[in-house]
């Protein structure tokens, strides 16, 4: 058994060590009181840092023909199950779609939905080779259409120039193509004026 001083001496020492920002002042302070609270000095964990995944870019998309729909799949009778779904997620959207409804309401709808599935009818052009194309439409980019029409040919058409009309229900919308040059996604947080001057 140590004697009170071995003691004293070695309770000093444990302190100053477990606490060496403090001065020997303060640890005969800290020994007056009943509870010694020792100090912790964790060591900061560095943090592995992610590696981010690296996309496709856009040469390599077209190069590997990401894209393209393959010929055999060309069909009209292929998309008329997306068209019954798109049609299904248009009613749900604009609550039903129901005889009431403000157009201006649906109007605003369609122009942020999703396209992909609707069947829609070039009404305008300033290419008169373009009026008259109706299908589906397959893929939507930021400039063009990709549209499958009942003859099962695929028809790429600008937004640009073009007016395109859009039925469901008894409803008759208008897409102005010249207004409409944005992708999907950007589409539904873009806030688009319904009134104003309205060219091709």
């Amino acid at each position: 058994p140590q004697g009170s001083e071995e003691a004293k001496a070695f309770v000093n020492a444990f302190l100053k060590r477990s606490m060496p920002k403090k001065k020997d002042e303060a640890i005969q302070d800290i020994l007056t009181r009943k509870a010694v609270v020792l100090e912790h000095y964790s060591k900061k964990k560095t943090k592995p840092k992610r590696k981010k995944t690296k996309g496709f870019t856009a040469k390599q998309r077209r190069e590997m023909c990401l894209f393209e729909i393959e010929p055999e799949q060309q069909r009209y009778a292929i998309f008329l199950p997306l068209h019954e779904l798109w049609k299904q997620y248009i009613r749900d959207l604009c609550h039903g779609l129901k005889p009431d409804a403000q157009p201006h309401m649906v109007q605003g709808k369609l122009l942020k939905a999703d396209l992909h599935g609707a069947i829609v009818t070039v009404t305008k052009s300033k290419c008169p080779s373009y009026v008259g194309i109706t299908g589906i439409i397959l893929q939507e980019f930021k400039h063009v259409f990709k549209i499958i029409t009942k003859e099962d040919k695929l028809k790429v058409v600008p937004k640009l120039n073009n007016v395109f009309s859009l039925e469901i229900d008894g409803f008759i919308s208008y897409i102005y193509g010249s207004k409409f040059q944005l992708r999907a996604s950007e589409r539904s947080a873009k806030k688009f004026k319904l009134k104003g001057t309205i060219d091709l």
